[in-house]
């Protein structure tokens, strides 16, 4: 039996884990932690014993001071049933298993309790994944990983279902950052621990002139007016209940006491019957 190939090299993400905590570049998760904040204060409940699951806590922790931090290992170090709440709080993205993680944040709350993903999504770094694609192919006549692969909207949305949660919801937030440089903008990466860990990176030193030519295809493609190089990063939150008896659930095909019918005001006709075509 050969293993299941790995995504995420998680040696190298611990390790730029830590060289982001020496120098730290957190913006855009102060701004996932503030929209946590927001959507906690819409809901009318109080979470007494949360938990967060991530390799960069430390801004949600801010949002939630008595909660209970732990890495988003393969498996997670939280015991089953004892949490109102469960933030997974931007790494969902790096997981080789990510039904896998929202199945143990399941498990860990208790009933009626609810998580909340929030991590980055497939347009994040679309145009950084452009111009490098391009740059290389003009440098070194091939390709090599070099910017995660990340979910869409579309298909993410289904992993709440498929982990078992109640009332799914997903949906996202879309941030676009200027740079001046593309040198500033792997320096935020690196702040944030989000540089490549992929599996099966290419190890070698870049050539200096994969960057230079990178980053004069950003300028030619994707620039603003004043110069500045535009970067996407796309926030999914993904949002789920730990079923309970509690919650509302859809009715039993047939059980309707009323007809659609009546409420549109039109006639209702069996299926099969077809319209006859107006008379000339």
């Amino acid at each position: 039996m050969t293993d299941t190939p790995r995504l995420t090299d998680r040696r190298a993400l611990k390790l730029h884990r830590a060289r982001a905590a020496r120098r730290p570049q957190l913006f855009l998760l102060d701004e996932a932690a503030a929209d946590l904040e927001e959507r906690l204060s819409e809901i009318k409940k109080t979470f007494t014993k949360p938990a967060i699951v991530g390799g960069m806590p430390g801004p949600f922790q801010a949002v939630l001071p008595p909660s209970v931090s732990v890495l988003d290992d393969d498996l997670l170090d939280l015991t089953r049933g004892s949490h109102d709440l469960v933030v997974h709080a931007m790494s969902l993205h790096w997981a080789d298993d990510p039904v896998g993680q929202l199945v143990q944040s399941r498990l860990a709350l208790e009933p009626d309790g609810l998580l909340i993903a929030i991590f980055f999504g497939g347009q994040t770094l679309h145009e950084l994944r452009t111009v490098l694609a391009e740059a290389e192919t003009r440098v070194s006549g091939g390709l090599s990983p070099r910017v995660l692969p990340m979910g869409d909207l579309r298909d993410l949305g289904g992993l709440l279902q498929r982990a078992g949660f109640a009332l799914p919801v997903a949906d996202n937030r879309t941030i676009t950052v200027r740079y001046k440089s593309l040198g500033d903008l792997i320096r935020d990466l690196r702040g944030m621990g989000e540089t490549n860990a992929l599996a099966n990176r290419h190890r070698a030193v870049a050539d200096r002139r994969l960057f230079q030519e990178a980053e004069s295809q950003y300028r030619a493609h994707f620039s603003d007016d004043d110069g500045y190089l535009l970067a996407t990063f796309e926030m999914i939150f993904l949002t789920g209940w730990a079923p309970h008896e509690s919650q509302p659930k859809p009715l039993r095909p047939g059980s309707a006491k009323g007809r659609l019918s009546e409420a549109l005001g039109t006639q209702e006709r069996p299926t099969g019957d077809h319209i006859a075509p107006p008379r000339r």
